[in-house]
């Protein structure tokens, strides 16, 4: 009797024993899980000066919010970043690196477009989730039908037909000169970004009936520009309608005024026109009145209008921004599209991923990307956020986003177009003080 006494009770305790055990390992595996994302931007080299390295500052600023904060559904995140040094194939070998070396689970950022399209492919071999926050030219995804990769961005025809559609809408008001009579230039670097915004040009001149009289593309690393000043020139725009990076756009804006260039307008599309502190450096405040098309500012959105958590995150964002950079004299759009897309993806495809479909996998994470259905005001950028499905041409794309157009006046940035988004008019008569004004 004593024995089997003895006997269930050294059972119970082996049992007893047994449970605390697995207790004790489910609460270590919980304590292990983590989320380790590999950032990808250009810090060296063109493209860090064109903008990467402000997107960089916004997703880190984002990233280092939320590692500091409870971890997510029981994940803690960890970020390790590479830099891309403007060049594609290290671009490419950096994502490898992350993947085989590192162990991400997954890969985040990416400026440049030429580095996007090869990287997206390569990634997607791998199998791996990739979030692209900036790069927006359309073959990253057009006609791929990737599965694990996804922008929140607008993409770059949009970037084409926002400026041309504005140029258009208001030529006869402000030049005095129908659609048809209004001169555009187009020109553009020669990489897919480049090309793809000028094939939004050249949509939305013949759309709004424009008369493009100059279409040239460049090499973004030219250390001359003088030749393309010379044939606008000749061709006598009214409007230039300019995508590219920088430093070709200082270079291009201080060849133009030292050769004598005029026009009326100049319209930017993103990228180094987005910095507005760099083109005043370039060349002072003769950048007044240029445009730039990109994402809406942040700043600029309706607090009203977005959801009530994010003012105090566009709020920490900014005094982020200015504590890394104070001498900024307008705030860039690029910290705060970096910030804002990264913003999404943790706050809201990362928990459902977690909680609805089981981890952190990439399937797990492209499927919770997938069911994302955000309405306008639902992100620090004010669009909503809807991906195209997998047997769709641009898989993977939020098709709620869109860019805007603003003008830069005495040092301020206002959002000119849409109309459904203007704070003011615009003015396409650049001022007679200004050494680009046509006579």
């Amino acid at each position: 009797m004593l024995r089997d006494v003895l006997s269930r009770m050294v059972r119970g305790l082996a049992a007893g024993v047994l449970l605390l055990a697995a207790a004790a390992t489910a609460q270590a595996n919980d304590a292990d899980k983590t989320l380790k994302i590999g950032v990808i931007y250009d810090l060296t080299g063109p493209f860090a000066g064109g903008g990467a390295a402000l997107h960089y500052l916004g997703a880190k600023t984002m990233i280092d919010w939320f590692i500091q904060k409870d971890p997510i559904d029981g994940y803690k995140i960890e970020a390790v970043y590479a830099d891309a040094q403007s060049k594609p194939d290290v671009a490419i070998n950096e994502a490898v690196r992350l993947i085989e070396q590192e162990k991400v689970d997954m890969l985040l950022g990416f400026y440049s477009s030429a580095e996007c399209v090869p990287a997206a492919a390569r990634i997607e071999e791998f199998k791996k989730f990739m979030w692209i926050t900036t790069c927006i030219a359309s073959p990253v995804l057009l006609d791929r039908h990737l599965n694990y990769v996804f922008r929140p961005q607008p993409y770059g025809k949009q970037w084409g037909l926002a400026s041309t559609e504005m140029v258009a809408a208001y030529s006869k008001a402000q030049l005095g000169k129908d659609p048809k009579d209004t001169r555009v230039a187009i020109i553009h670097e020669d990489g897919p970004y480049g090309v793809d915004v000028s094939k939004g040009n050249e949509e939305g001149a013949k759309e709004g009936g424009l008369n493009v009289v100059l279409d040239e593309g460049y090499s973004a690393n030219a250390p001359d520009l003088s030749s393309l000043v010379t044939k606008l020139k000749r061709a006598r725009p009214d409007v230039i309608l300019h995508t590219g990076y920088n430093p070709d756009i200082s270079l291009f804006l201080r060849q133009a005024r030292e050769l004598g260039l005029r026009f009326s307008a100049l319209v930017g599309h993103g990228a180094g026109y987005t910095d507005y502190t760099r083109i005043k450096q370039a060349v002072g405040t003769d950048a007044n009145d240029f445009f730039d098309v990109d994402p809406i500012s942040i700043w600029d959105t309706n607090p009203k209008a977005l959801k009530p958590e994010l003012p105090p995150m566009i709020q920490m964002v900014g005094d982020a921004y200015m504590k890394a950079l104070p001498d900024t004299v307008i705030k860039s759009p690029h910290v705060g599209m970096a910030a804002s897309n990264t913003y999404l993806f943790l706050s809201d495809v990362l928990p459902r991923a977690i909680t609805k479909f089981g981890g952190v996998s990439a399937d797990a994470l492209a499927k919770a990307a997938r069911d994302t259905d955000i309405p306008d005001g639902g992100t620090m950028l004010g669009f909503g956020v809807k991906f195209e499905g997998v047997d769709q041409s641009m898989a993977g794309q939020n098709t709620r986003a869109f860019p805007v157009v603003i003008q830069y006046i005495d040092d301020k940035a206002y959002v000119v177009w849409p109309k459904s988004q203007q704070q003011r008019e615009p003015v396409l008569k650049l001022p007679s003080s200004s050494p680009y004004a046509a006579q």
